[in-house]
């Protein structure tokens, strides 16, 4: 059954990107993220019920709280970033520049936290992931390099503020249940993506939503509700080992669903990039 979850999380992950991309076609990228974060606090709530984790709020520290709060503000902004980046840009060139997060954790995991630990494969997992990322975004023509101006920077924040939230949960959630950290870090994020809409002048789009457009922002909410569902039971039932790297493979149903749902089509280079990120991911989780 665990093994079953995490293969689930990794489709769950991935179904994420390709529904949000579906639902801000028309919809405002800030409007769709304030939008879609209500559902995934529902879920990140529903998780912390089902674990019985409600009852250890009373014993979080205000330091831990402090850094929660601060991880809620990093996601909110990576995911404001994403979100604009799929907005204008292809799913399977934002996504490998998102999920260079990764190498941005573990540089900073090494320097901060001291984790040397196979620190020669570590960097050479880093190096062949970063050499992956840049075969999967090489464009050549110049319409398709002024298209990449418009998202690659909203990319490239996403990916620095998903790292920084890895780093400032890792502090939060040292006396937390994971489930509760995640679930306030959510409640941040809700409050966050609203007040860009409203200082952003944007609320008045709200109502003005497209109806179809809206139910793929609520089915990608749904997505990544159900992606931490199956993810953290996996976690609590199986071999840790083994289910992160499967979870990291989400990248893989991106790729596929975008080439399905709106043709985008992998070049050789980009194809071997991500054969490169794959690798170094599962080597990465399973050796480091």
């Amino acid at each position: 059954m665990w093994l079953l979850m995490a293969v689930l999380s990794a489709l769950f992950a991935g179904l994420t990107s390709v529904l949000a991309k579906c639902g801000i076609k028309q919809t405002d990228s800030d409007v769709a993220t304030a939008l879609r974060t209500i559902v995934v606090l529902v879920f990140s709530w529903l998780m912390v019920f089902v674990v019985g984790s409600y009852r250890t709020i009373d014993g979080i520290g205000a330091r831990s709280l402090v850094f929660l709060v601060l991880s809620g503000i990093a996601t909110g902004a990576s995911w404001l970033c994403y979100f604009k980046a799929l907005s204008v840009g292809d799913v399977n060139k934002v996504v490998p520049v998102d999920k260079s997060s990764t190498i941005l954790t573990v540089l900073m995991a090494i320097v901060l936290f001291g984790e040397t630990k196979n620190l020669a494969l570590k960097l050479v997992c880093t190096a062949v992931l970063g050499a992956g990322i840049l075969l999967m975004v090489e464009k050549k023509s110049g319409a398709a390099k002024e298209s990449r101006k418009s998202w690659l920077p909203y990319a490239v924040g996403s990916a620095v503020f998903a790292a920084l939230t890895s780093i400032l949960a890792k502090i939060g959630i040292e006396n937390v249940e994971s489930n509760l950290g995640t679930a306030i870090r959510t409640g941040v994020v809700l409050v966050m993506a609203w007040i860009v809409v409203f200082a952003k002048g944007k609320q008045d789009r709200v109502l003005r939503t497209d109806r179809k457009e809206l139910a793929f922002i609520g089915l990608s909410g749904i997505a990544t509700g159900a992606s931490w569902l199956c993810y953290y039971y996996a976690i609590g039932h199986g071999v840790v080992s083994v289910v992160v790297p499967i979870d990291k493979l989400s990248i893989l149903v991106s790729v596929l669903f975008s080439g399905i749902v709106f043709k985008e089509r992998l070049t050789k280079k980009a194809a071997l990039g991500l054969g490169l990120m794959v690798a170094a991911t599962v080597a990465m989780a399973i050796w480091t």
